[in-house]
């Protein structure tokens, strides 16, 4: 199963090696914005979830959300540690 770090790790490898057929390379392509769009998307499915879905819809959601804002701050070159020391 993977955690935070784990998945932090495998799309660091992704942005790095960039492979043709990922989604990470397309969306980092795609650049600021389109992320930014698509971290706006989710996070309101994770509002909608959490009102009207169950417990599983609702972790997927924020699993979908968290693998966004992890692609975005590997295009801002955000790392982990630039988050943990704000927690």
């Amino acid at each position: 199963m993977k955690n935070f770090e784990s998945l932090w790790d495998e799309l660091n490898q992704i942005a790095q090696v960039r492979p043709q057929d990922s989604g990470t390379v397309q969306e980092l392509d795609a650049g600021i914005h389109a992320i930014g769009k698509k971290i706006i998307e989710e996070a309101g499915e994770v509002w909608i979830a959490a009102e009207y879905q169950g417990d599983s819809e609702l972790a997927l959601e924020i699993s979908q959300l968290i693998y966004h804002l992890q692609v975005l701050m590997i295009a801002r070159n955000i790392k982990l540690d630039d988050v943990y020391k704000n927690l």
